[in-house]
């Protein structure tokens, strides 16, 4: 294997920490991580679209390298807040979101137009009839007083125990992740455990995607899908053992402007187990996009 590229540089954007490429390229984009994520999910995402757009990864509030939120909100609303913000300094920009992120996504799109270019969701986190034993879980760890001791109970486990699991249940195929990847995420599970809001933002994000899936009326996640007037590729990785890649047809049915792409090879988090594959697509909307919509040939 070749060695990874290293994490791009990071600094304090507001009140969120964000990964920047250099700047330089013709438009800018924002990556949006997932439940348990930080902005360092994009890292070879972000180099493989970098003479395409200048990229720009959030650590989402209590995530990553950024602080807790002032008033204790991680709810998708408040993230997808931190996300406009961010916009908002940036300029229009294509967004990408994973899981818990293409929920927060999807807020942002529906809400804000005029920010986003274009829209990537890879497995997104949208509210599901069915959804898999991983969100079952997630959901009894959202439960009150349950996730507390849930999270009490973790910190026994050593961080490369706890990594390993659950670098099997994203990926699908765990032999694939990089030595040095693997080992990045233990060293930065460590500092994590160290921080004493680790625990709340952890609970806090997953009681807010869970609050999602039960959301009725006009703020379901679902009836935003169809205000969404920006294009929208959607990626499901056919391994994806958290998010069924069946949910495209749903999303077929909502979004507007919708190219749907299944990727035989993927779990839950194409962009990095196989970001060659990701970029492409992305590139080709993202230069769609540029040309004013009009489909490229192939």
């Amino acid at each position: 294997m070749a060695e990874p590229v290293p994490h791009w540089p990071g600094r304090m954007v507001g009140d969120v920490h964000v990964r920047s490429t250099p700047p330089g390229a013709p438009e800018q984009a924002v990556f949006v991580h997932g439940l348990a994520g930080a902005a360092t999910n994009w890292t070879d995402l972000m180099d493989e679209l970098k003479d395409d757009v200048t990229g720009h990864a959030i650590d989402l509030p209590g995530a990553g390298h950024s602080p807790a939120p002032a008033d204790g909100d991680y709810s998708v609303a408040a993230h997808a807040a931190a996300v406009v913000r961010l916009l908002e300094q940036v300029g229009p920009a294509h967004l990408f979101g994973n899981s818990m992120g293409g929920a927060v996504c999807v807020r942002v799109a529906a809400g804000r137009p005029e920010l986003v270019r274009s829209l990537t969701l890879i497995s997104p986190a949208l509210p599901d009839l069915l959804p898999r034993s991983g969100p079952v879980r997630v959901a009894a760890a959202a439960t009150p007083r349950l996730g507390e001791w849930v999270a009490s109970r973790l910190k026994l486990i050593p961080a490369e125990q706890r990594i390993n699991a659950s670098f099997a249940v994203v990926w699908a195929d765990m032999a694939a992740v990089h030595p040095v990847r693997l080992r990045e995420a233990i060293e930065e599970q460590r500092r994590r455990d160290e921080l004493p809001y680790s625990a709340a933002a952890m609970i806090g994000s997953a009681r807010g995607i869970v609050a999602e899936y039960f959301r009725r009326g006009a703020d379901n996640l679902w009836r935003q899908a169809e205000k969404i007037q920006a294009p929208t590729l959607i990626i499901h990785g056919r391994h994806d053992r958290l998010v069924r890649p069946a949910m495209a047809a749903r999303a077929a049915r909502a979004f507007r402007d919708l190219r749907l792409v299944l990727l035989p090879r993927a779990g839950h988090v194409a962009m990095m187990e196989v970001p060659r594959v990701v970029a492409a697509e992305a590139r080709r909307l993202i230069r769609e996009t540029r040309l004013g919509n009009a489909p490229l040939p192939g």
